[in-house]
């Protein structure tokens, strides 16, 4: 029976794409609408999980304004070709096709309206009318290049997952629980395995190991869009105003963004927080304008000035003249500022207080200055920061400088965007010009 197996031709596609998520999926749509034979492998039971998990379930499927500075990596030129050959506007026409309703939220963001499941549906029947194969619980265990052999240039050896049941089933049979290999062989290899975020979702780190097997270089990877953790006091400060969020100024020597904040019992968390966590390094500071429209020093001597009697707590808590928002301090907040901040100084009046402490407190409500201990990790990030160096990489096809046939694309390469639906057109760009030629 063995010897049959073997003597089985190799199942031959002109594309293998190794993983189903947004870009692979994308990928794969792309090529079979110029006829190609593609075969996409997933070891997940289900593809495009961490679509249908994105934007709270609602998917932040793109952006209007998608820009090259709204992108990071070790070289900040390598995603202008692909963002400019595949604007927002196209994947935007290809949801209106499938009538799919959806939003735009503040700075450009647009959702579904219902749920991810939409995208994900959008994508998977696309596949399916260009031919597209899916086959997901298949593990990819290694991948070689096929000598002279001029339509192959990789055989793939994958093994089928089985399901819970089948295990169970196994086990209670005492057949075996692995089934033999199958190979696979293809023209391109099209590697879209994503990063390491959010291991529960079986993040792995495939895509890293086969470029390292073809002699590419890997740039550090790290946790990114994700929240800070603190220990010591700040740690227990910030835990105690768990809830509470409120429009900030966060930033550091690199970059700033005004956006929400918000407290957790694990850390500082919110758009703000996770934005700067793409431009943060373990034992640095950050910077928090916990009154962005107000000049607090300016506030504090003024007053000093006409109302000589009045708490700095008063000062703050009556102040609502903060911009267009209105925005004031918390109570709870600014309760637990004073404790942490100005206890000693809580119940005298500001004309017994020096202009220089007035100075120092307006200096730290307008840039708070944190150590976080780090961040929540894979475990909660949205993205990882780092990957496959695009120096190596062709920005117009994908295709590897150092493997002919062979592509990166979406999440996998250096290349990490900001919060806001531009991870997706990162996926959706890279996907589609290297559809386009595999």
């Amino acid at each position: 029976m063995s010897n049959h197996r073997h003597a089985l031709p190799i199942p031959h596609y002109d594309v293998i794409i190794i993983g189903a998520g947004a870009s692979g999926l994308y990928c794969a749509l792309t090529a079979g609408r110029r006829g190609r034979r593609v075969l996409v492998l997933d070891h997940a039971n289900k593809a495009g999980k961490k679509i249908l998990m994105s934007g709270g379930g609602r998917c932040n499927f793109t952006n209007y304004f998608v820009e090259p500075e709204h992108f990071l990596g070790s070289n900040q030129h390598f995603c202008k070709s692909a963002l400019s050959r595949y604007p927002s506007w196209e994947f935007i026409g290809m949801v209106e096709a499938h009538n799919i309703p959806y939003h735009e939220r503040e700075h450009g963001q647009l959702f579904c309206d219902d749920s991810a499941q939409d995208i994900l549906a959008m994508l998977l029947d696309e596949c399916t009318a260009v031919g597209v194969q899916v086959k997901l619980n298949t593990k990819v265990q290694t991948v070689e290049t096929v000598e002279n052999d001029t339509n192959t240039r990789f055989e793939l050896a994958t093994t089928k997952q089985l399901s819970k049941k089948e295990k169970q089933a196994s086990q209670d049979t005492g057949s075996p629980t692995e089934r033999p290999p199958t190979n696979y062989r293809c023209e391109s290899l099209v590697v879209a395995t994503g990063g390491l975020s959010i291991p529960t979702l079986g993040a792995s780190g495939l895509g890293y190991e086969l470029a390292q097997q073809f002699g590419h270089t890997l740039i550090t990877t790290d946790a990114s869009l994700v929240p800070f953790t603190f220990t010591d006091k700040i740690g227990e400060l910030i835990r105690s105003l768990s809830g509470i969020s409120l429009p900030v100024i966060a930033s550091n020597e690199r970059i700033s963004f005004k956006l929400p904040l918000l407290f957790t019992h694990r850390g500082l968390s919110g758009p703000s927080m996770l934005q700067l966590s793409n431009y943060w390094h373990t034992g640095e500071t950050i910077n928090i304008n916990l009154l962005p429209d107000v000049d607090v020093n300016a506030l504090l001597l003024a007053h000093k000035a006409s109302h000589p009697k009045q708490l700095i707590r008063t000062v703050l808590a009556d102040h609502t003249d903060s911009g267009e928002d209105g925005h004031k301090l918390p109570k709870k907040l600014l309760a637990a500022l004073q404790t942490h901040l100005w206890d000693d100084i809580k119940d005298t009046e500001l004309a017994n207080i020096k202009d220089e402490r007035l100075h120092e407190l307006g200096e730290t409500l307008n840039g708070w200055q944190l150590k976080p201990s780090g961040t929540e990790g894979y475990r909660t990030a949205e993205v990882t920061r780092g990957g496959i160096k695009t120096d190596e990489v062709s920005s117009k096809t994908m295709q590897s400088n150092l493997q002919e046939g062979l592509y990166f694309i979406g999440e996998v390469l250096d290349v990490t965007g900001w919060l806001g639906g531009y991870n997706f057109q990162w996926a959706w760009a890279s996907g589609h010009v290297c559809g386009e030629v595999v």
